[in-house]
C-alpha cells in the first residue's frame, strides 16, 4: 500500500498535480449540460439576481464553464442578463417567468444547491492514484510519534510492519489501556495531502462527499508548497486539499449507518463513513458492542478492503461501486477468539494486543500528565498509588488512569478554592470517587508509607 521515502517527500512528488486542471468548457467537466444549468437555474431561485463571479464561487466552475451554460440558458429563454457593467464578468443574471416555473420544478426533483459535482469515474481514479502515491511509513517515523506513548518494542514494531503493508490491524486488551487514543495516533503516521470532492453524480443524483469535520485543512508544513502549487496551476475547485481523514466509529453503529443516506432538506445524499474515509484510516471502536454481529462487521469491512471496492445503492435501486482503499483499525475489549471465529480472525492481518502499563511507565506518564495538567505533585503519593491502591486493589496500571485520577484531584482543589496537589489525602479522595468498590488505605498505611519513603 505504502515504498519507502523521507517525511519531506510525502507530500507528493509534483504539488502541482494534486488537482486536476480546471475545466475550461462544459465537456472538460465530465458533466451533462443539464445538470449545470440545473444548478444555476435552482442557485439563481433561491437568491434572486446573481452576479457571474458569485456564481462562480457557489458552483466551483470557471467563469468558461458557466458562460457556455449561460448562453444556452439565455438562448432557451431560462435566464436573462439583469445587468451589465463595463468588464465581461461585471454581468447579472436573473431567471425569467418561465425559467422560474422550470427551476422551481427541478427544485421539487432535486433540491440540491451547491459545488459542482465531479463524475464518479474522475471519483474512483482519484482514489485510486492517491492510494499508489502515498508515501510509507518507516521505522524512524514510527518511532517518532510513539516516543512518548509507553509502547513496549513488540508492539511498536508490530504496528509498524501492520502500517507499512496496510494490513488490517485489530487492538485488544482491557479497558482503559488505551486503545482508542493508540487507535487514533496511528492517523498521524498517514502523511501526506490528498484530494476529495464536494460532492458526486451518481445518475441524476447528488451524494455529498466532502465532511468538514473530517476532512481537515493539511498540515502547515504543507500550506506553502501548496499555495505555490495553485498558483502555478489553476486547479479544479470542485475538489478540496485535505490531510488523510481519520473516521471513527464506535458502538453505536448500526448495518444502515454504512450506507448512502437520504437527505431530504438538503435534497441529496450523504456518503456513508467508509467512503468519507478512503486514502485515510477507517477505525471502528469498541467491537463487539455494536448492534451488528461483529463478525459481520469485520467480514463487510474486510472483503471490502481485499476487493478494493464496496457496493452501494440508491433508493431507486441503482446499486454502482465505489473505491475502498483505507487502512482497518479495529478496537475491543473484549478477548478475539470469544468475540469472533477462526475464520474470521484469520481476517484481520495483525493481532496486538495492549495492555497494563509497567511500574516505571506508569509512573512517567502520571508525572508527565501533572505537568501537562499544571499539578503538583508528592513522590510519596506517587509511591501510594501505585504500592497500595493498584496492588492492593487488584488493579493494573492502566494507561487511563493518571488523567482521570489528576482530572479529579483537580475536581477537589477547585471545588475547595485550593492549588491542586497530588497529595496522599488528595489522592485518597480521587480513588474513592473513582471505584465503587474502591476502599483506601487506612491511615496507619499512610504514615507508614510516609516513613518508608521519608
Amino acid at each position: 500500500m505504502l515504498a519507502v521515502e523521507s517525511p519531506s517527500s510525502a507530500l507528493h512528488a509534483d504539488p502541482a498535480e494534486l488537482l486536476p486542471a480546471q475545466p475550461k468548457t462544459v465537456r472538460d467537466s465530465g458533466l451533462p449540460q443539464q445538470l449545470i444549468v440545473e444548478l444555476i437555474a435552482k442557485t439563481i431561485f433561491i437568491t434572486g439576481k446573481i452576479h457571474l463571479p458569485v456564481l462562480t464561487t457557489r458552483l466551483h466552475l470557471s467563469i468558461n464553464v458557466l458562460r457556455e451554460a449561460l448562453e444556452f440558458m439565455v438562448a432557451e429563454h431560462v435566464v436573462e442578463v439583469a445587468w451589465r457593467g463595463d468588464s465581461d464578468i461585471d454581468v447579472q443574471y436573473q431567471l425569467t417567468s418561465a425559467g422560474r416555473l422550470r427551476a422551481g420544478a427541478w427544485m421539487d426533483r432535486c433540491a440540491y444547491v451547491g459545488p459542482a459535482p465531479v463524475t464518479l469515474d474522475a471519483y474512483r481514479a482519484m482514489v485510486e492514484r492517491q492510494a499508489a502515491q502515498a508515501p510509507q511509513l518507516c521505522a524512524d517515523e514510527l518511532a517518532a510519534e510513539f516516543a512518548d506513548d509507553f509502547l513496549s518494542p513488540a508492539v511498536q514494531r508490530m504496528l509498524g510492519a501492520a502500517m507499512h503493508a496496510g494490513r488490517t490491524v485489530l487492538l485488544h486488551g482491557p479497558s482503559g489501556s488505551g486503545k482508542s487514543m493508540l487507535a487514533h495516533r496511528l492517523g498521524a503516521l498517514l502523511q501526506g495531502v490528498i484530494a476529495v470532492p464536494h460532492a458526486l453524480v451518481v445518475g441524476q443524483e447528488i451524494v455529498q462527499v466532502y465532511d468538514a469535520l473530517l476532512h481537515r485543512a493539511p498540515a502547515p508544513q504543507h500550506l506553502r508548497q501548496l499555495r505555490q502549487a495553485q498558483e502555478r496551476r489553476s486547479g479544479d475547485p470542485r475538489w478540496v486539499l485535505c490531510a488523510r481523514p481519520v473516521v471513527a466509529l464506535d458502538a453505536d453503529l448500526s448495518a444502515d449507518m454504512l450506507e448512502l443516506q437520504a437527505d431530504s432538506h438538503s435534497g441529496c445524499y450523504r456518503a456513508p463513513p467508509q467512503l468519507k474515509a478512503n486514502n485515510g484510516l477507517l477505525i471502528v471502536d469498541d467491537l463487539g458492542r455494536q448492534r451488528m454481529a461483529a463478525a459481520d462487521l469485520l467480514n463487510r469491512f474486510s472483503q471490502a478492503r481485499e476487493l478494493e471496492r464496496s457496493q452501494l445503492a440508491l433508493a431507486g435501486g441503482c446499486h454502482f461501486s465505489v473505491p475502498c482503499r483505507m487502512q482497518l483499525v479495529f478496537a475491543t475489549s473484549l478477548a478475539p477468539e470469544a468475540l469472533l471465529d477462526a475464520a474470521a480472525l484469520r481476517r484481520v492481518g495483525y493481532k496486538i494486543p495492549v495492555g497494563p502499563l509497567e511500574s516505571a511507565k506508569y509512573r512517567t506518564l502520571f508525572r508527565q500528565q501533572c505537568v501537562a495538567a499544571g499539578v503538583a505533585l508528592d513522590e510519596a503519593a506517587l509511591g501510594y498509588l501505585i504500592e497500595e491502591l493498584h496492588a492492593g486493589s487488584g488493579l493494573p496500571l492502566l494507561a487511563c488512569y493518571p488523567r482521570e485520577i489528576i482530572g479529579r484531584v483537580n475536581d477537589f482543589a477547585g471545588f475547595l478554592g485550593e492549588p491542586a496537589r497530588v497529595s496522599l489525602e488528595t489522592l485518597e479522595q480521587a480513588w474513592i470517587s473513582m471505584f465503587a468498590t474502591g476502599v483506601a488505605a487506612p491511615a496507619d498505611a499512610i504514615d507508614q508509607l510516609q516513613r518508608r519513603i521519608a
